[in-house]
Parts: structure tokens; C-alpha cells; sequence
């Protein structure tokens, strides 16, 4: 069994990929039921709390959607429904399955579940976690990076920009590197296929944005504007 399988209860939509989880509940959206299982091997804080968890033959990442931004405040992780197909969920699963079949290095989508509450919602979602990877940010807090693993950051956003993939949040946080060198881009939420060439560059400018501040924000950060010329390097000549 290959598909993916949806069910319904008590207002919850939860659709899932048996290969990962043969049996997905809803428990498996709560932290506390992993914490009872001690399966929980660590967490990330972002918007939210993100956790990684240990199954019996995958480790997967747990991630609740909250909203930032003056509205979090009054509504942090409730939605207006306005069916499946518009809830955040649904796209990011989706989008990222279409990127692996794409063979784009990105996350690898197991399972989400909606939960209505009359004109809103709530979402989780699952995916696989890269193994032995961390994100650039916390790398450059302790190293420099190479020429040609800059090089490979600017690749590699090129392939998602040469399958038109607008990545919302393209920031340092969501770069990640693993120990056999390769960049993978994650936390997908709000992002699309986008047609036409105008985005890509404001695209990168975003990313370099995000390099600036931490390098204003963060003593001894390893990145200076050469680093951005590599990096352009990649991309230019993916």
C-alpha cells in the first residue's frame, strides 16, 4: 500500500502515507503522547515549539502552524477554513511531495491533520528529518564555510528557482547542510510554484537580508561579502 489514505473524525482530517505510518492517529499530532513514549530527541524554537521524534524505523519532525506577526497575538494558531484545499496543510504537504518527486532536496511530507472548529482551523504536519544536519545559521556561529559549500547553497536554490519553487521565507534558518555536504531547503509553509523570473532575485535578496542581520545581531559571525559572491557563483552556474 503506496497511497496515501485520509480519514475523518470528530471534525479532524488526517492524511497520511502508510509507508511512514501504517496506522496514523491523532495522537501522533501531540507532543505529550511522544513524551510519554520518550520518543521525543530533541526540539527547535521558532513561531512555535518544533519536535523531533524517534519511530520505530523513522525520526520525524512534528511542527503545529502559528501564525507571527500582530495577529498571532489574537488568533496564534487558528485559521479561516475555507475547505481542504486552502488550508495550510494541505499545500505544504503537497508541494513538498511534488518536490520530491521533482528529486528537489527537501523535506519528506508524512502525514498532516486539520482540525475544524466551526469557520476556523487548526494544522499539524509531519515530515522526515534530515538526517545528521543542522542549519547554516548555527554553523556560521561556529565556522566559516567553504567556497565551494557556499557554492552549493547558490546551486541549490537555483534548482527550486529553475522549478519555478517560490520558497516564502528563504532565510539562513531554513538552509540546511549535512554531514555529507549536501544543502537542503526546509520549512515550506506559504510557499508555491510561481510562474515567471521576476521573483527569483528579490527572492535572494531576502536571503541576504537574513545573513546581514545575524551578522549585525551576532559577534564572530562567519559570513562576509565575499562569501555572497560565491553564492551568486552557484547559482549563476547551476
Amino acid at each position: 500500500m503506496t497511497d496515501a489514505e485520509q480519514t475523518n473524525k470528530k471534525g479532524e482530517i488526517i492524511y497520511f502515507d502508510p509507508c511512514f505510518l501504517p496506522n496514523c492517529q491523532s495522537d501522533y499530532f501531540s507532543p505529550i503522547f511522544w513524551q510519554q513514549k520518550n520518543a521525543i530527541i530533541g526540539s527547535a524554537v521558532g513561531r512555535g515549539t518544533t519536535h523531533f521524534i524517534q519511530t520505530e524505523q523513522h525520526e520525524l519532525v512534528l511542527r503545529h502552524y502559528r501564525r507571527g506577526g500582530l495577529i498571532g497575538k489574537l488568533l496564534s494558531d487558528q485559521y479561516l477554513y475555507l475547505g481542504l484545499e486552502s488550508t495550510r496543510a494541505f499545500q505544504e504537504y503537497n508541494l513538498l511531495a511534488k518536490m520530491n518527486a521533482m528529486g528537489l532536496p527537501a523535506p519528506t511530507p508524512v502525514a498532516y491533520r486539520i482540525i475544524k472548529k466551526g469557520i476556523y482551523y487548526q494544522a499539524d504536519l509531519l515530515t522526515v528529518k534530515i538526517a545528521n544536519a543542522q542549519d547554516i545559521h548555527h554553523v556560521l556561529q561556529n565556522r566559516a564555510l567553504s567556497e565551494q559549500e557556499w557554492k552549493n547553497i547558490g546551486k541549490t536554490i537555483a534548482q527550486f528557482h529553475q522549478q519555478q519553487i517560490y520558497h516564502h521565507d528563504l532565510n539562513i534558518h531554513n538552509i540546511m547542510l549535512d554531514d555529507a555536504g549536501k544543502i537542503w531547503l526546509i520549512d515550506f509553509d506559504k510557499c508555491a510554484e510561481k510562474a515567471g523570473e521576476s521573483w527569483k532575485q528579490s527572492n535572494l535578496e531576502r536571503l541576504l537580508r537574513s545573513l546581514n542581520k545575524e551578522t549585525n545581531k551576532i559577534d564572530n559571525y562567519n559570513f562576509q561579502q565575499s562569501d555572497w559572491l560565491f553564492l551568486q557563483a552557484g547559482y549563476k552556474n547551476h
